[in-house]
């Protein structure tokens, strides 16, 4: 492929852009899937209140033209050799915007943000939600489907869009007076950087953002109609759901001087599921960055789990679906910034040899819980805690604990898929920041009794929604071309526990610490 210009064949490129938690980042890639140009930027969160964490869309949307140029230009090529472009975005962070203006009504609500915790709690505990319960288990006790047996454990949680939404409509009169007059639209990040692409023209997402959001029926494959009703929420706002590789139009060449087609939106965990090429039913992928989210390719139906395992859409193209059902442990590299900050250590890189440099954490346990505790265990309320302190404990005592503490959340994700999806684990990759540490992918590999790979380049979220996009145009002709294009930088293989070390009744102190350190804040 590429574009015939003056007898010259011109190399063609993707483009893909990752809008995460803490960045957004730039990549150009070539055929290879080598990168030849990058461009970085910081995503700046705002603290307007306690507990409310937002982003300026004004910044987001200079970011993210400032990283696409700026790639370009470091690969020292021009945009008319871009032959797509692809989106990869962090979910569940939203906002409202007036469909004639493009203004939004208010800043990106994220996915960390808690303003809605105590609706969160009322609704949880609300007489309707015990109705809908107890209809749920008497329809899935008559019928057996799994769908009924899914809403009879429906609970809602403030890291979903829905009470967020319901929040932001009971707060702004101006919204509920756009959306009543089919005004207002609403959109994660992917909708309102396709809708400013293409000038207004798409209000549009796929399904695996939708299937993030909370609203989404992963069953049917569309807006939860059932939920909106309860909730009240309009679903005239609600964006068109599409395929993950469908034509999204192009950018407006007001923007980049040149038109670039659209072909990928994706969410960033089921994009760098995508990224490490698990497209077989019981691959695995864990990323490990802000928080670990551990991921389990499930098939063409969608997995309803009791212990707090989500099913999501991981992407549709064509008539294949495929669902992943997802754990979560919410504060993986925020323990490791947080100890950072305490001056334990001043190099992330250093934490390996650390660990490494005493013979076992000393009896210390640190509880990694500061946004609660995620599956199996679901309690908001669990505080961060260091358990076992000595005089004796030294700061590389307390570094290996923080490090085991993430290898153990872990492995109780493992456990907790491996007895709910009863599916046989075909392969794991590890990706995500923290990956790169020796000690923690090593000891994951050991306490999960399976080899864990760790590709070259720990950035699979921009990956994946390139390669969605190449596939979509033809730059790449199929799955089985991507998976020969992957690049393992190490292959972790389990060594089984050191000699002198019982794992077994470490991890069962660390259980107990978990328990300890549940329940702490009152209401």
């Amino acid at each position: 492929m590429g574009t015939q210009r003056n007898g010259f064949r011109k190399e063609s490129f993707i483009l893909s852009v990752d809008v995460g938690t803490t960045s957004i980042r730039c990549h150009v890639y070539d055929k290879q899937a080598k990168v030849r140009g990058s461009c970085v930027s910081k995503v700046v969160l705002v603290y307007p209140e306690d507990g409310h964490v937002e982003i300026e869309p004004d910044a987001l949307w200079k970011g993210f033209i400032t990283v696409v140029i700026g790639a370009v230009q470091d690969a020292g090529i021009q945009m008319r050799q871009i032959e797509a472009l692809g989106i990869s975005t962090q979910r569940a962070t939203f906002t409202t915007w007036d469909r004639r203006t493009g203004v939004p009504f208010h800043n990106f609500i994220t996915w960390q943000d808690r303003r809605a915790a105590e609706l969160v709690k009322s609704w949880n505990r609300s007489c309707t939600m015990k109705a809908i319960h107890g209809v749920m288990k008497a329809l899935y006790f008559l019928s057996r489907q799994k769908r009924c047996l899914a809403a009879s454990l429906i609970v809602f949680s403030t890291q979903h869009v829905t009470l967020r939404l319901v929040w932001v409509l009971s707060h702004y009169s101006q919204i509920r007076q756009a959306a009543s007059e089919g005004n207002c639209c609403f959109g994660t990040i992917d909708t309102w950087l396709l809708f400013k692409l293409t000038k207004g023209r798409v209000h549009a997402t796929d399904f695996s953002n939708a299937s993030s959001t909370g609203m989404f029926d992963s069953y049917q494959m569309c807006w939860s109609e059932f939920l909106c009703f309860v909730l009240s929420l309009p679903l005239s706002i609600l964006p068109s759901v599409q395929n993950t590789n469908h034509d999204f139009g192009s950018t407006d060449p007001s923007i980049f001087g040149e038109s670039i087609p659209i072909r990928s939106l994706v969410a960033d965990q089921q994009a760098a599921m995508f990224g490490e090429c698990c497209f077989d039913v019981g691959d695995v992928k864990i990323t490990m960055g802000t928080g670990t989210f551990m991921d389990i390719h499930t098939g063409s139906k969608p997995h309803t789990s009791v212990a707090g395992l989500y099913p999501v859409v991981g992407w549709k193209m064509g008539a294949e679906v495929v669902y992943l059902a997802e754990g979560n442990a919410a504060d993986t590299g925020t323990a490791i910034k947080w100890a950072q900050e305490l001056d334990l250590f001043t190099d992330v890189k250093e934490t390996s040899a650390l660990a490494y440099s005493v013979r076992d954490s000393g009896g210390v346990c640190f509880v990694p819980s500061f946004s609660g505790l995620q599956a199996p265990l679901n309690d908001p309320k669990a505080c961060a805690s260091f358990m076992g302190l000595k005089p004796s404990t030294s700061k590389s005592h307390l570094v290996r604990a923080i490090l085991e503490s993430i290898v153990f959340r872990n492995k109780q994700l493992y456990e907790t898929m491996l007895r709910e999806t009863r599916i046989p684990i075909t392969k794991i990759r590890a990706d995500g920041g923290v990956s790169s540490n020796d000690f923690v992918m090593q000891l994951t590999a050991d306490l999960f009794a399976r080899k864990v790979a760790r590709p070259e380049h720990c950035e699979m979220s921009c990956l994946g929604a390139a390669y969605v996009a190449g596939l979509a145009v033809g730059f790449w002709k199929s799955k089985e071309e991507l998976k020969k294009l992957q690049s393992t930088d190490k292959l972790f293989l389990p060594q089984g526990p050191p000699k002198d070390q019982d794992y077994c009744s470490l991890l069962q102190s660390w259980e107990r610490a978990l328990r300890r350190s549940m329940n702490w804040y009152r209401p």
